[in-house]
C-alpha cells in the first residue's frame, strides 16, 4: 500500500454536548481513492468536516503529507491543497456557472487550459457557462461543485455522497471524470452510499460505525467478502446497485 497522504490518529470530535468521533484511525494512501463507508449516523461526514477544521478535533492527530494541521483554520487547510465537496454542495446560486469557478480559483481568472479540462469531464457546465446556477438541474449542480473544488490542483479531494440523487447517465460520468482524476495527481477520499459506485472506483475502503472506524482493507478483498459486508454495514454490496 502507497504511503499515506492523510492519517488521523486517536481523533475526538464533540459537536456541543454530543460526542461524535470516538478515536478515529484513518489513512488515506497518496494517490488513489479511498472509499469511507457506513451506516447513516456513523460519522463519516464528521470525520471529513473535522479534517477540513469545519469542525474542531478535540483529541488525537490529523496530520496532512506529514504535518499535524488539527488546529489549522479551514483556509489554511484548503491552501495546503486539501479541497472539500460537501453533500450539500454549497454553490452560489444566484452566481453563474463563470462566476462559481471565478470565485473558487484563488490565483486568479481560471487558465484556459484548466477549463479545457473541465468541459472535457463536464460537458455541461460549458453549454451552461452564463446561466445562473441555481437553475442547474441536481447533476449539473453536482458538477460545478466538482469542478470548483478543481479548478486549481489539488493534493486531496474530500468528497461527501457524490451521487446521491443522481440519474444512472449523470453517476456514469462521475465515475469517468473521478477515474481521471484519481488516475492523474489527486487522492481522493470519497464518502458514498452508492455501493455500485464504491465498488468500481475504490482502491481502498475504511468502514465506521458508531463514530469509530471498525475495518480497513483494499476494496477488492472488502468486495469479497459478503459476510463482512452484511457484518459492517446491514447490506451486500452484491444486492444494493
Amino acid at each position: 500500500m502507497a504511503e499515506a497522504l492523510l492519517s488521523l490518529r486517536g481523533v475526538e470530535t464533540h459537536i456541543g454536548r454530543y460526542h461524535i468521533l470516538h478515536g478515529v484511525e484513518l489513512d488515506v494512501p497518496q494517490g488513489g481513492l479511498t472509499m469511507l463507508l457506513g451506516r447513516n449516523g456513523a460519522g463519516k461526514t464528521t470525520t471529513l468536516r473535522t479534517i477540513m477544521g469545519l469542525w474542531r478535533a478535540s483529541a488525537g492527530a490529523v496530520r496532512f503529507e506529514g504535518r499535524d494541521i488539527t488546529r489549522l483554520a479551514t483556509a489554511d487547510v484548503a491552501r495546503l491543497g486539501i479541497a472539500y465537496v460537501p453533500e450539500s454542495m454549497a454553490i452560489f446560486a444566484d452566481l453563474t456557472v463563470q462566476e462559481n469557478l471565478v470565485l473558487a480559483a484563488r490565483s486568479g481568472p481560471p487558465r484556459a487550459e484548466r477549463l479545457d479540462r473541465i468541459f472535457a469531464r463536464f460537458p455541461a457546465l460549458r453549454r451552461f457557462w452564463t446561466l445562473p446556477a441555481g437553475l442547474l438541474s441536481g447533476g449539473q449542480k453536482q458538477m460545478l461543485a466538482v469542478a470548483r473544488a478543481i479548478i486549481e490542483p489539488r493534493r486531496l479531494l474530500l468528497i461527501d455522497e457524490p451521487t446521491k440523487g443522481l440519474a444512472p447517465a449523470i453517476i456514469a460520468n462521475m465515475i469517468d471524470a473521478f477515474r481521471e482524476l484519481k488516475d492523474g495527481d489527486t487522492t481522493l477520499l470519497v464518502v458514498e452510499q452508492n455501493f455500485a459506485f464504491a465498488r468500481r472506483l475504490g482502491d481502498t475502503v475504511t468502514v465506521m460505525d458508531d463514530g469509530r472506524t471498525v475495518h480497513h482493507d483494499t476494496m477488492d478483498a472488502f468486495a469479497a467478502d459478503q459476510a463482512l459486508q452484511q457484518r459492517l454495514l446491514g447490506l451486500s454490496m452484491d444486492t444494493h446497485q
